[in-house]
C-alpha cells in the first residue's frame, strides 16, 4: 500500500495544503471544489433544523426518522433501516425518545402482527413541516435567479449523487417519481 504524504507548501493565499495528484494518471484529480461546497452546503442545510431540534432535546437522526415516517405512513422499522443505513440499536434509542413523547406512533401490521409499522403524529406532522419549512427557505434562496432549466441541473446533479444500484423501497419510490413533485405533508 502507498503511503499517503500531504504536501506543507500551502497555496500564495495560505489558504490550502496542496495535496499530490494521485499517481494513476487515469484517477481523477480530487474535485476539492465540489468536496467542499457540498460539506458546508450539507453543514448549513441540517443546520437551520439542528438549532429547532436542540430545543427538543433532539439531534439529526430524530429529525430523519421523524421525516421518513411522516413522509412515508406506515413505513415499516425494517424498511427505516434500509432507508437511514443505520444500525437496529441506533434507531432504537432514537424511535423509542419519539415514541415516548409523542412524535410517532407504531401500530402491528394488518397482515403480519410482528411487523411494525410507524406512523407520524400530529405533533410529529408539525415539527417536519417546521423543519422543512427552514430547509424550503434556504433551497428557495440558493435558487433564486436560476432558470427552471438551471433548477432542473441542480435536481439531476443532487439525483446522480446516489448510489441507485441497491435502492431501499423508499428512495425507489423518489426515483420512480421521476420528476414528480413531491407529495405535501398536511
Amino acid at each position: 500500500m502507498a503511503d499517503i504524504n500531504f504536501n506543507d507548501d500551502l497555496h500564495g493565499d495560505g489558504a490550502a495544503i496542496a495535496l499530490p495528484r494521485p499517481a494513476d494518471s487515469s484517477v481523477a484529480a480530487p474535485r476539492w471544489d465540489i468536496i467542499e461546497l457540498l460539506f458546508f452546503a450539507y453543514r448549513d442545510f441540517v443546520g437551520d433544523a439542528d438549532h429547532v431540534l436542540e430545543a427538543f432535546g433532539f439531534g439529526r437522526a430524530h429529525h430523519r426518522v421523524v421525516h421518513f415516517v411522516c413522509r412515508y405512513p406506515g413505513l415499516t422499522v425494517a424498511d427505516l433501516l434500509d432507508v437511514l443505513r443505520i444500525t437496529k440499536q441506533s434507531l432504537g434509542r432514537v424511535l423509542k425518545q419519539l415514541l415516548d413523547e409523542g412524535y410517532i406512533v407504531q401500530k402491528a401490521g394488518d397482515n403480519d402482527r410482528r411487523q411494525r409499522l410507524l406512523f407520524a403524529t400530529a405533533k410529529g406532522e408539525a415539527l417536519v413541516v417546521k423543519l422543512a419549512g427552514l430547509q424550503t427557505d434556504r433551497i428557495a434562496r440558493a435558487l433564486r435567479g436560476f432558470s427552471p432549466g438551471e433548477a432542473e441541473a441542480v435536481r439531476k446533479f443532487l439525483r446522480a449523487m446516489i448510489d441507485c444500484d441497491d435502492p431501499d423501497k423508499v428512495l425507489q419510490t423518489i426515483l420512480q417519481s421521476d420528476g414528480a413533485v413531491a407529495k405535501d405533508v398536511t
